[in-house]
């Protein structure tokens, strides 16, 4: 089993930021994910917020991996997530549901306010792989040095939603107070079209969902 966890300190309140987190498909940094589903969502007793979401993810399988055993370098992924307006606190939970032999991934993130108004976040991963044939550990390796590559794109891509609702000057309440209807996530995100690394399409312009969810922020928007 591979581990690891990192915590980052964010400026923004509490509110503001987790609204961000579940809003943060589409974006430039996530290609990636081909679509996001709102499958429930619930009240509890106690106040909290229950949530669960299921991720459609695209992966490069390594050279060195043996092709038969992975039809396709797509994955399922369910997010389970509990807001807690009260004690403002988001606890994330996030699993792959297929090439469960291959390897497990776990993500846990919490979203938690600071006494200084600030949102500290901390994140851990999991990784297990039960394949063998020697490859055990390399998988692992391999699975864990993906994820850590991918932290810092994540965080921009988090970053990138709140400068759009700074921008938007609507003053969302969040998480914590009234939603604005036109800021809630759609229960469904078409795989994005946008600019990203390869250069032939960097001069493109925005287009599908990413520019749609642009436009929501924009204060024509407003209503």
């Amino acid at each position: 089993m591979k581990f690891f966890s990192q915590s980052f300190l964010y400026d923004d309140n509490w509110p503001i930021v987790s609204l961000a987190y579940f809003l943060r498909y589409p974006n430039p940094y996530a290609s990636h994910v081909l679509s996001c589903d709102v499958i429930s969502r619930e009240h509890t007793p106690s106040g909290t917020l229950l949530t669960t979401r299921l991720i459609l993810k695209r992966g490069n399988v390594p050279r060195w991996f043996p092709k038969q055993f992975v039809s396709r370098a797509e994955s399922w992924l369910v997010e389970e997530s509990e807001v807690d307006p009260f004690g403002k606190v988001v606890k994330c939970r996030t699993r792959n549901l297929d090439n469960l032999k291959v390897m497990r991934v776990e993500e846990l993130v919490e979203f938690r306010q600071t006494e200084a108004d600030k949102t500290l976040q901390h994140t851990e991963v999991r990784i297990v792989s039960g394949f063998g044939w020697g490859l055990t550990k390399r998988i692992e390796n391999y699975g864990i040095n993906k994820f850590k590559a991918n932290v810092q794109r994540s965080r921009e891509g988090v970053h990138l939603i709140l400068e759009l609702l700074r921008q938007s000057r609507l003053q969302p309440m969040g998480l914590g107070g009234t939603p604005i209807p036109h800021l809630l996530p759609a229960a469904h995100v078409n795989s994005p079209s946008v600019p990203h690394e390869r250069r032939d399409e960097a001069s493109d312009p925005p287009k599908g969902a990413w520019s749609r969810f642009r436009s929501w922020f924009s204060p024509s928007s407003s209503r």
